[in-house]
């Protein structure tokens, strides 16, 4: 039995794939795509994602824990206004504990001049004040004498401590890498659509398929009879 010649082959072979290709981007439904786009530029005007939100609430609870800790401190050691002179007006490196909280301000501060102001899409910032408070919290602990004043010694070092660190694993984890995922799905989803709106609508796979009974189906019924079957 002799076989199809190969151009004519490959040409049905390259019209049944343009056509599944046509089949697939005709399956995209529209809506859903202008959907998508609609709340992908939601998100974007919003101007802050949720993910950063939460991390900048974050950012300032810690703020507030290490203040709230350093209140309890100071009523704790003789009242709150002998302290506070003791502390901050006489400051002693090696007994205050004002400059803990002076070190969760500025983790404040960067962080959210950073990640809420600038929107910054990159790990410096948090870096920077991830090294500075490791840096002092590990040089106050072995040059001071915050162990012998009690529990606040050991509790103002380390909450500050792990805290600096959640932020930045947070971060680094969480916030950049969920905007990245984001920003490439709205880019997915409108390059499908820029697609969609070059091919005419109210196209059909009727178009694309001879019907059955139709003459070209015949010619070609003819022409695999005539192939297979050569006349003598």
């Amino acid at each position: 039995m002799n076989h199809l010649p190969e151009n004519m082959e490959n040409a049905l072979t390259g019209s049944q794939s343009s056509h599944a290709s046509l089949r697939d981007i005709h399956s995209i439904n529209p809506t859903q795509l202008m959907a998508r786009i609609e709340s992908y530029e939601g998100r974007e005007k919003k101007g802050i994602s949720d993910v950063r939100r939460t991390f900048c609430l974050f950012v300032t609870f810690d703020l507030l824990f290490v203040t709230l800790l350093w209140i309890i401190e100071l009523n704790v050691n003789g009242g709150i206004e002998n302290t506070l002179e003791k502390e901050v007006v006489q400051y002693d490196y090696y007994s205050s504990y004002f400059d803990i909280f002076l070190l969760a301000v500025f983790r404040f501060k960067v962080l959210i001049l950073a990640y809420a102001v600038c929107r910054l899409r990159h790990w410096w910032a948090i870096a920077l004040t991830t090294a500075v408070t490791s840096a002092f919290l590990l040089a106050k602990v072995i040059l001071s004498k915050l162990f012998s004043q009690g529990a606040f010694g050991y509790v103002l070092p380390i909450i500050s401590f792990i805290l600096a660190w959640i932020e930045t694993w947070f971060l680094d984890f969480k916030v950049l890498p969920q905007e990245a995922e984001e920003e490439n799905r709205l880019l997915i989803v409108q390059d499908a659509s820029e697609r969609e709106a070059l091919i005419p609508g109210g196209l059909s796979d009727g178009q694309f398929y001879s019907p059955p009974e139709s003459e070209a189906g015949k010619k070609l019924e003819y022409y695999l009879y005539t192939t297979s079957y050569p006349l003598e």
